[in-house]
């Protein structure tokens, strides 16, 4: 038997937004783990882990309260919402497939130059010292800086800038399609008849 019935459209609207509560409870903890163990030292970068996390958890929070009673308000907000995510990240992740060589290391140089906490967990994680050249001038966490056999960052980077835009894209293209199948279910969901409510009801 297919799922077209009301109680199989919220069973999967549940399991769907579970999944989502799960996700962003993940990030949240990754990002806390890699700022007490001091993986990752940038502020910036793990609030802005941290507040995707907790964003995505409220609005599955929402999607899950609104299945579960089938409230139309959260869920006609939820679908807005989710389907609005969806646009950005399938964009977000379209572009991180597309990008070539070239706008990788300008996109790269960019960021290196606007966050020094970053400058610092690259130096230390992959053992060099600069972007593009090593200046003995200016201080350097890596461990080869005390004997000059530093490398500049900029060709390690690029080594996993590739694999990881990919892997990023990716892994958005996916879950924009799991986004996008929220919204169908959502519009679906709302407009079916809660077979123990009163038939003569709004819905």
């Amino acid at each position: 038997m297919g799922c077209t019935g009301f109680t199989c459209s919220k069973h999967s609207l549940c399991v769907l937004n579970i999944l989502y509560v799960m996700v962003s409870l993940l990030m949240i903890g990754i990002a806390a783990w890699g700022k007490c163990l001091g993986l990752v030292s940038s502020f910036q970068v793990v609030g802005g882990i941290i507040g995707v996390g907790v964003f995505l958890f409220f609005v599955a929070l929402a999607g899950l309260i609104g299945a579960m009673k089938h409230h139309q308000v959260l869920l006609f907000f939820y679908m807005i919402v989710l389907f609005m995510v969806f646009i950005v990240q399938f964009s977000v992740s379209s572009a991180c497939l597309a990008i070539n060589r070239e706008q990788q290391d300008q996109l790269l140089e960019v960021g290196w130059n606007n966050s020094q906490s970053t400058q610092r967990d690259v130096e230390k994680s992959l053992n060099c010292c600069g972007f593009r050249q090593v200046e003995a001038s200016l201080s350097c966490d890596a461990a080869c800086f005390p004997n000059n056999s530093c490398s500049p960052c900029a060709d390690k980077i690029q080594e996993h800038a590739g694999e990881v835009l990919r892997f990023v894209g990716g892994i958005g293209l996916f879950f924009s399609f799991t986004e996008i199948l929220g919204v169908w279910l959502t519009y679906r969901y709302r407009n079916q008849k809660d077979p123990r409510a009163n038939p003569s009801a709004f819905l």
